[in-house]
């Protein structure tokens, strides 16, 4: 008991370290799978994928993948039926985080070929693939 007592900011530490090790786990499972720039690329163009971009409409407009639609996290419960079911959907935002939350809601709903773009328009940029004004 006295260890436990002594140590108990090393433990904590080590909790939540642990923690931050599962947590990429735990959204890769809500989220489903997360391509890199390569992968999107070829699912847009092999499949025709709708590309939906999660941020704020300000983000938007001032930078987004070619055809990506625009509906915020904050709407995207209440508008997730302008999302076609027909079609894989790839989800973007500025680095990923947001659009695996934004990708978990769409397989709640019923989506089934959601993909989350890995580092999102980030990582897109820093590939040299386009971006839209």
């Amino acid at each position: 008991m006295d260890f436990i007592t002594q140590n108990l900011l090393l433990i904590a530490v080590a909790f939540v370290s642990g923690g931050m090790l599962v947590w990429p786990l735990v959204m890769r499972g809500t989220a489903g799978p997360s391509l890199d720039t390569l992968g999107a690329t070829r699912l847009i163009n092999d499949t025709g994928a709708v590309v939906l971009d999660v941020r704020a409409p300000s983000d938007y407009s001032a930078g987004h993948l070619p055809n990506a639609r625009n509906i915020p996290l904050a709407e995207l419960g209440k508008r997730v039926g302008e999302v076609p079911r027909d079609k894989p959907v790839l989800v973007c935002c500025a680095s990923g985080m947001t659009s695996a939350r934004a990708a978990g809601m769409l397989r709640k709903a019923g989506h089934k070929d959601v993909f989350n773009l890995g580092g999102g328009l980030r990582s897109w940029s820093a590939a040299g693939l386009p971006v839209v004004k």
